[in-house]
């Protein structure tokens, strides 16, 4: 706080006498306005016990049903500090407890507080159960997890066959389900769900782990979202700036990222997180898209983004009424601007007229807290009348003071601060100025604290009107990302996906891959159709660098942008009913659980293997060379020969190989579902062409030498290399390179003449025809 004083003097220099005010409070912030069936089958009384966890935004939850003795899992998700996710959870499944963790989030401990009280939810209201947080314990959980005895695991397997198997099917990556499933287990455990009646030593039975996905909501983990850089997080250049120290990087949430609120941006991660098969949503959402894009609106795009930019703490208000007007005079038709329309109310009018009448903005900016307005509450008046003439008052006393000192003295300030100590002068108080401190010390202090309860009456009255803010935040987050994709789609010449829901598959016409087109100078757009006449498995062969990985991730991520709601990077795209997209593209070695790379590999494939229905994607690059050639080419035959098998019920399956013996040797059952595919080139003298498309067909060879002659490896082993594969693949024996042949032989004569020179004949130990037939025959017959 600045001093507030008045200083005398008889001379330029002297001592000074001063007064100190009483200390005040800290200083309060500007408020911030911106925010954030009875069971079918009785006979059976199936019992569903779920299990959850809320840290930093990300919900987790695993349940047990009694029905099927299996353990369903919801991987690490983000939700609203609402909940709402949760909510969707007990709504769908029903549970009759719901445990967690003493120790928890605020929200958390509401929400809980909210769904005990309701004593008519219908079918019935779960029981609460709180366990110490230590049975949550992260360590305690995984060894928990690993030790656990399942039924459906073999008695045969070793401890480390175990883990591999459970890896391959629980996410150990996802710390908060971790959690979720140890405290989980031990409220099982605890509980003896099912063998209450049994003997101890009878532990409750588990017959499986599954992945849970709500209704509508399509399965993506995190690997995929990894691959297919849809969230790609790098190190930001300054930790300071960043409490992280991250920063989105080159992704497709970075490109499409152009929301102008905080909340707007929130709710695309959160869609991106939630893709969804609800085609009225997804409907909905390319509606507000299209209308942004059409050339007369887009003033009014322009406009709607400026005052999004508004959307935060007091301005809220204004900058929603402002929204409310503009989407008053768009199409009704489009549910958003209706909603937007009626329900940003008068409400509104209210808490803007509130705010305005009370907040003294331009004070509150400079003083750097709440200060309200003249008129509002006369003893706030009247005391900052005070303190502002104190300074003249303060003059008086200073004159007067200086009379009673000695003649010596030049000067004296008196002073209203609430420190002893003021640039490195001494203070001391008088007989005057400890009677002014009983008057007017406490004067500023005064003024803050009264401020601070008009702040909070304020506060209150806002608050009370609470819902209307919260549904203006939701609307307007929606219409800011909408707005944000319509900008995407509009500078990268995107086109609206269209959805078939009698289609089991997709059907992309000239798509281009989102990051790479923007990368490249030119790119060149590939067509895919999976389903109907077109078969479900395409294998796609083609020579290292022709663009075979950028077309199975091209296919994922148009995938992927349609079941968001947005406008693809395509002339012409429809989506089939997709239940879940599963990847394995590329794998970074796991140093917390000891993986190696192809056993990550197997575990991605696994997953696809375990989970992928008929309605699922599945993208597979390269698998199989993680291994010797023989063990990887089975492999990847077997799990083909499984999907092919399925007939009908076969994923749509995009795989990418270099095992052109996989077709050679006709490893695959031929039929209409499989159709093999090539990347076109062209071969000119010693070079090779690549055209960058793709054709029906399969390729004749890897071309590896010309990407080794790219990567500028010695022309010397690369004609070694050709000879060596020229070789193998028409069945002839290697042999040594002619000049190693003949370099080899020297050092074998040099040793033969090293052998003899060091024989001592006058040795009576000596044998020469050992020596012969030792030493001299094996290295005169290498020499031959």
């Amino acid at each position: 706080m600045a001093s507030l004083g008045a200083t005398v003097d008889r001379t330029p220099q002297g001592p000074v006498l001063g007064a100190a005010a009483a200390s005040c409070p800290s200083p309060a912030p500007v408020p911030g306005l911106g925010g954030a069936e009875e069971e079918d089958d009785a006979e059976q009384q199936a019992e569903i016990h779920l299990c959850v966890l809320w840290n930093s935004g990300y919900l987790s939850m695993a349940y047990y049903d009694t029905s099927d003795y299996t353990i369903h899992f919801m991987p690490d998700t983000p939700d609203h500090e609402n909940l709402k996710l949760l909510q969707r959870v007990l709504d769908e499944i029903n549970p009759q407890s719901v445990v967690t963790s003493a120790k928890q989030d605020e929200n958390m401990t509401q929400f809980l507080e909210k769904l005990a009280s309701q004593e008519h939810r219908e079918p019935k209201r779960p029981e609460i159960i709180f366990l110490p947080n230590v049975d949550f314990g992260l360590e305690i959980s995984k060894q928990r997890l690993l030790s656990g005895n399942y039924s459906f695991i073999p008695d045969s397997m070793t401890t480390t066959e175990k883990i591999l198997f459970l890896s391959s099917i629980i996410p150990f990556d996802c710390l908060l389900t971790v959690r979720v499933l140890g405290g989980l287990l031990k409220f099982m455990g605890r509980r003896r769900i099912g063998v209450e009646l049994e003997d101890y030593n009878i532990s409750v039975p588990i017959l499986g782990f599954k992945k849970f996905v709500l209704a509508h909501l399509v399965s993506i983990d995190q690997d995929t979202y990894s691959v297919l850089q849809i969230f790609k997080s790098e190190s930001h250049p300054s930790v300071y700036k960043v409490a992280s120290g991250l920063k989105e990087g080159l992704s497709l949430f970075g490109i499409l990222n152009r929301c102008r609120c905080k909340w707007g941006e929130k709710l695309l991660r959160l869609w991106f997180t939630r893709p969804t098969q609800d085609l009225g949503e997804l409907n909905s959402r390319l509606d507000v898209i299209q209308f942004f894009l059409l050339p007369q609106n887009l003033d009014m795009a322009q406009t709607l983004h400026r005052l999004l930019g508004h959307i935060k703490n007091v301005p809220t208000v204004y900058s929603a009424l402002g929204l409310r007007d503009a989407c008053r005079s768009l199409p009704q038709s489009i549910q958003l601007f209706r909603d937007i329309a009626q329900e940003f109310s008068d409400d509104l009018h209210h808490i803007a007229r509130l705010i305005g009448k009370v907040v003294d903005f331009e004070g509150s900016l400079a003083a750097n807290h709440f200060t309200v307005l003249p008129n509002i509450d006369p003893e706030v008046d009247e005391k900052k009348r005070r303190l502002m003439g104190l300074s003249s008052f303060l003059t008086e006393v200073a004159w007067k003071e200086l009379d009673n000192l000695d003649s010596r003295i030049p000067s004296c300030s008196v002073i209203y601060i609430p420190l002893f100590l003021l640039e490195g002068k001494l203070h001391y108080r008088s007989a005057r100025t400890k009677e002014l401190d009983g008057l007017l010390g406490d004067l500023h202090c005064d003024i803050r604290d009264q401020e601070t309860l008009l702040m909070h009456q304020l506060q209150c009255q806002v608050l009370a009107r609470a819902a209307v803010l919260t549904r203006v935040l939701d609307l307007a987050s929606r219409l800011d990302v909408l707005l944000a994709l319509a900008s995407a789609a509009r500078d990268y010449g995107y086109s609206r996906p269209h959805y078939s829901p009698q289609l089991l598959g997709v059907r992309i016409q000239n798509g281009r891959h989102p990051l790479m087109e923007l990368c490249a100078r030119t790119f060149v757009p590939n067509s895919a159709e999976c389903g109907r006449d077109k078969g479900r498995v395409k294998v796609i062969t083609g020579p290292n660098s022709s663009g075979k990985s950028i077309y199975l991730k091209q296919v994922g991520l148009i995938t992927f942008m349609a079941l968001v709601g947005s406008f693809v990077p395509a002339e012409e795209a429809e989506i089939g009913a997709v239940d879940a997209i599963f990847t394995r593209i590329h794998s970074c070695e796991s140093v917390s659980l000891g993986l190696s790379t192809f056993i990550i590999d197997l575990n991605q494939v696994a997953k696809a293997v375990n989970n992928a229905t008929e309605q699922s994607l599945v993208l597979i690059d390269e698998f199989g060379k993680g291994t010797n050639t023989v063990d990887g080419l089975a492999l990847l035959a077997a799990v083909l020969r499984h999907w092919l098998a399925l007939g009908p019920t076969c994923p749509h399956i995009f795989v990418t190989t270099n095992f052109l013996s996989l077709i050679q040797l006709k490893l695959l059952p031929q039929g209409p579902l499989l159709q093999y595919l090539t990347m076109e080139t062209c071969e000119d003298g010693n070079d090779l062409v690549f055209f960058y498309q793709v054709c029906e067909g399969v390729a004749n060879a890897s071309h590896a030498s010309h990407t080794a002659a790219q990567a500028r490896l010695p022309d010397k082993l690369i004609a070694r290399g050709k000879e060596v594969s020229d070789l193998i693949r028409n069945g002839k024996p290697i042999k040594p390179v002619k000049e190693l042949l003949k370099e080899k032989q020297m050092e074998n004569c040099q040793t033969l003449v090293d052998k003899f020179l060091k024989l001592d004949l006058e040795d009576p130990n000596l044998d020469l025809d050992i020596f012969m037939s030792q030493e001299v025959l094996p290295a005169a017959t290498t020499i031959l």
